[in-house]
C-alpha cells in the first residue's frame, strides 16, 4: 500500500508520519499541490534498500562479467 499525503502534513503531524514509517517500513510519499514532492522514509529501512541496490548492482555486473567470459575465484568475491 502506497503511503501518500500532503505536503503540508509532515508540518502538522511529524509524529504521526515517523510512526507510519517506522510502523510499515515504507516511505510516505508527499505531494505539492496534488503532485509528487518528496519521500520520507524511516533511516533503517532506507539504509536496507541502499544496501539491496547495491547488492543488485554487484549481481547484474558479476552476470555481465559471466556472459563475457571473465570469472572470478571465491576469494577474490569475498574481498571485493
Amino acid at each position: 500500500m502506497m503511503n501518500i499525503k500532503p505536503s503540508a502534513a509532515i508540518r502538522k503531524n511529524y509524529n504521526q508520519i515517523s510512526d507510519l514509517c517506522r510502523k510499515t517500513g515504507e516511505p510516505v510519499y508527499l505531494t505539492k499541490n496534488g503532485a509528487g514532492d518528496l519521500v520520507v522514509m524511516e533511516v533503517e529501512s532506507f539504509a536496507r534498500r541502499e544496501s539491496l541496490l547495491k547488492l543488485k548492482e554487484k549481481l547484474l555486473q558479476s552476470e555481465h562479467d559471466i556472459q563475457r567470459g571473465n570469472n572470478y575465484r571465491v576469494d577474490e568475491m569475498i574481498t571485493a
